[in-house]
């Protein structure tokens, strides 16, 4: 969340570029505005070649249209870490740095500035692929699995070079966030990397385990606030890389998506605001409505809240809301045709 003393467009609740204007007053003070103090991974600490891995990491920078969907929420000028994951440069991220972009620029192993394709961006998961137009001359990573990784096992977690740190993985649970995403599992890392869009997770094997997706307060489930990261596990890339190195997306019927922001309070699912666009921006949905039903079953989590809705069908059904306002004290109903959330972005290989 922004300071207190913060005014305009500045102001409101952000994670690493997930940025929802006028949120204060449901956030509360909300997470800091950076990651604690770290200090760098000592090379010769780490049982397996820190510079092997450092060779296969590189940094990513894209720009994005101005008029592009998601502008507001992510910016314009994104910059993270990209991991060389195949041959001819395939180069993994995570997908909120590279989607929309017109422009992604990485570097070669000389250091050198090159071009990079976007290949793919996918919503479920959390993951882009972007593919080199000239040679890298990097390694590429070879995976590991998570289920491998122990609640207390150490990781390095780098995007090369000085940002390489020794984390512990402090939890394996689901995440829910407010932009109608959700991982049945993902793994929570302390102490925060500095840099943890797209930073790569290494095992103490030297493989590769997951991306660096967010920076969180609750890295440690019920207790304390403790800053650290939510990596997204490689193990959710494998079963589909093909289809998005092919099709840009998974082989599967998009999720129906109603554009629309929501948190968990005291066990209600409360609206926090509705993307500009999206299919709920008409409905009448005002900020601080509790949502009690999808389709007609309760709901009192955001677990829930995504189970009823993206079980009800593929993008397009119709999704039935019960809702009560907390000034009126009365429930009343709301249906919203859902949509496809990709048809919404500026992607030119999709548009072909």
């Amino acid at each position: 969340m922004a300071d207190d003393d913060e005014t305009g467009e500045e102001k409101g609740f952000k994670v690493n570029g997930h940025k929802l204007p006028n949120l204060t007053a449901l956030f509360g003070s909300g997470p800091a505005a950076a990651a604690a103090a770290v200090t760098p991974a000592e090379n010769d600490d780490l049982p397996f070649d820190v510079e092997a891995v450092h060779r296969a990491l590189t940094p990513l920078q894209a720009e994005i249209p101005e008029d592009a969907f998601t502008a507001p929420l992510l910016g314009t000028e994104r910059a993270g870490g990209g991991i060389v994951i195949g041959a001819g440069g395939l180069i993994l991220t995570i997908g909120y740095l590279i989607v929309e972009a017109e422009s992604v620029a990485v570097l070669d192993s000389e250091g050198r500035p090159t071009e990079a394709d976007v290949l793919a961006y996918d919503f479920e998961s959390g993951f882009g692929l972007v593919r080199a137009v000239s040679p890298l001359n990097r390694p590429m990573l070879n995976f590991g699995t998570v289920r491998d990784l122990k609640v207390g096992s150490s990781v390095v977690t780098s995007c090369g070079g000085a940002e390489t740190i020794v984390q512990t993985v402090t939890g394996k649970r689901p995440f829910q966030g407010y932009w109608e995403y959700a991982l049945d599992e993902a793994i929570y890392t302390a102490p925060a990397h500095p840099n943890w869009g797209g930073a790569a997770m290494i095992g103490m094997d030297g493989l590769l385990y997951g991306v660096g997706s967010l920076y969180i307060e609750d890295a440690t489930a019920g207790g304390k606030p403790r800053p650290g990261n939510m990596i997204v596990p490689i193990d959710l890339l494998e079963p589909i890389l093909n289809d998005l190195i092919i099709k840009g997306r998974r082989n599967a019927p998009p999720r129906p998506w109603l554009g629309l922001f929501a948190d968990e309070r005291m066990g209600h699912v409360v609206v926090l605001g509705t993307s500009p666009s999206g299919p709920a921006a008409h409905s009448g949905l005002e900020q601080g409505d509790i949502i009690l039903r999808v389709n007609g079953v309760a709901v009192g989590s955001l677990a829930e809240f995504y189970e009823q809705l993206w079980s009800a069908g593929p993008a397009g059904s119709d999704i039935a809301l019960t809702l009560m306002r907390q000034d009126a004290g009365s429930s009343f109903e709301t249906s919203i045709r859902s949509a496809d959330r990709d048809s919404y972005l500026k992607i030119q290989r999709w548009q072909k």
